[in-house]
């Protein structure tokens, strides 16, 4: 009696999702209405570009080439991989084929009615692929954040099988957990012969041997599995086993023993049939140079610029209330160790420093930031100011000054320094930023442990769209006020 049938019993049989099926068809039926959408905006718009001729009726030759180019079109977003299941609910590779198929088509359509010598309007042209490749985009990213909603509500999973050893799966399966949107379902772990083990560290149960992975993965209705490190003895038989099931619509993921790196930073580049992955050196030295030093600039003199009737409205606020100061000046580290003065509008009472000890004990403070609901210090125009984040605009000046940036790691407080690992003092190696990963992720809902991952990521993996990708996501964590408190 194997392993496998022993503890087979403590799977929980349950039928993948269906829906998962349906999704390449979803995404198809939704560019098609896209595409007639635009088609139909692209006959009635062209009249209004005076830059070509719109005296031609176009009726007659639309009738012909309109039916030509949807299927053309669809065509080439499905030779293209467009509608591979595996292109679906992660990444970028779902847009880029969507963008390339549709500039082929483009292109085309251009020299095949130039060829034929056919006359297809310019303005219809112009208007069906200029609105209809950002269109089908936007179509995509609606059906992705569907995806992912439903993924967070326990709906449209994937059951997953993690194979390796039980270090190398607790790992895989912290990552998988952490991003739910992702909808893998871990259900069980293999692990190697000598392993005798019943379940994981972190709880997962061990549902048989490496070398039964292909029974396994039949019993218990398995979608993906990843292979860790420990999952196979050798190069020949993870082949053997991707042959063994190539009929079952099983999913193979290789998941190395490396996480919190972006994808900009891994080259995967076959050498003789062995792929082997590159993984270039972190960003940190880039996010130190002068093209983000002029973001900075140029980014805090305009909102300066911008928010000064609401600087001016918070001031006489906070000093109607009680009369006290109107900005609070904190000591906080930033780059290599440096100190600075932090500086916010005050939403405190003037004593909350004296306060503060009492507090720590109540709350059985630690280490990190210390934060807390329904904090009594707290004044009344504090609770507005803290909620849409206004208190924290006059770091603008630090940002102009050069003591932080627009977007950068948390500023800590020298007791937090003090108290930093070798790993975590790598939060230092650039400017601490007014926003960043940790405020667009839960900001004070966040746990300490999380919010140095959130850190570390960002000063290892900078780039300057990732800022300006997190910039916009500011607006809508301040908005949703999710963590401001």
């Amino acid at each position: 009696m194997t392993l496998l049938s022993v503890r087979r019993e403590r799977v929980v049989t349950r039928t993948p999702s269906r829906a998962l099926r349906y999704l390449p068809v979803s995404a198809l039926l939704l560019d098609l209405a896209v595409m007639l959408a635009v088609g139909v905006i692209a006959v009635l718009g062209r009249a209004h570009l005076a830059v070509f001729d719109t005296q031609t009726d176009i009726t007659g030759s639309l009738k012909l080439v309109g039916p030509l180019m949807m299927t053309g079109w669809l065509a080439c977003i499905a030779v293209g991989g467009g509608y591979k299941p595996n292109v679906f609910g992660a990444g970028t590779d779902e847009y880029k084929r969507l963008v390339n198929a549709s500039l082929l088509l483009a292109s085309l359509t251009g020299v095949g009615c130039y060829l034929a010598k056919f006359s297809l309007s310019r303005g219809f042209f112009v208007l069906a692929f200029g609105l209809g490749i950002p269109a089908l985009v936007l179509g995509r990213l609606a059906l992705r954040r569907a995806l992912h909603r439903a993924r967070r509500h326990g709906a449209l999973q994937q059951r997953v099988l993690i194979a390796g050893s039980r270090s190398h799966i607790d790992e895989i399966a912290s990552v998988l957990r952490r991003e739910p949107w992702l909808g893998y379902h871990v259900v069980g772990a293999l692990t190697p012969a000598y392993d005798l083990s019943e379940e994981t560290k972190s709880g997962i149960p061990v549902l048989g041997h490496t070398d039964e992975a292909t029974d396994v993965v039949k019993v218990a209705g398995i979608d993906v599995i990843f292979f860790a490190g420990g999952g196979v003895g050798s190069a020949s038989q993870m082949r053997k086993f991707v042959w063994e099931v190539e009929h079952h619509s099983v999913q193979v993921v290789v998941a190395p023993s490396v996480t919190d790196i972006s994808s900009e930073r891994i080259r995967v580049r076959p050498v003789g049939g062995l792929p082997l992955m590159h993984i270039d050196p972190p960003t940190a030295i880039d996010a130190s140079r002068i093209g983000k030093r002029v973001f900075d600039v140029v980014g805090s003199l305009g909102l300066i610029l911008a928010f000064a009737p609401l600087f001016l409205v918070a001031a006489l606020r906070i000093r109607l209330h009680d009369g006290g100061p109107v900005l609070f000046r904190q000591t906080r580290i930033g780059r290599e160790g440096r100190e600075f003065s932090c500086l916010k509008f005050r939403t405190m009472v003037t004593d909350a420093e004296v306060l503060l000890a009492r507090l720590h004990a109540e709350q059985g403070y630690d280490e990190g930031l210390f934060k807390m609901k329904d904090d009594p210090r707290i004044t009344a125009p504090g609770r507005w100011l803290r909620r849409f984040s206004i208190d924290e605009l006059p770091q603008l000046v630090n940002v102009l000054r050069g003591d932080m940036s627009l977007v950068g790691p948390r500023p800590p407080l020298p007791r937090e320094v003090a108290s930093y690992d070798d790993d975590t003092h790598r939060r230092l190696r650039v400017r601490p930023g007014m926003t960043g990963l940790w405020q667009v992720s839960g900001r004070s809902d966040l746990s300490w442990s999380e919010a140095v991952r959130l850190d570390l990521y960002y000063v290892d993996n900078w780039s300057m769209l990732q800022d300006l990708n997190i910039l916009g996501k500011t607006l809508g964590a301040v908005f949703s006020s999710r963590g401001a408190y």
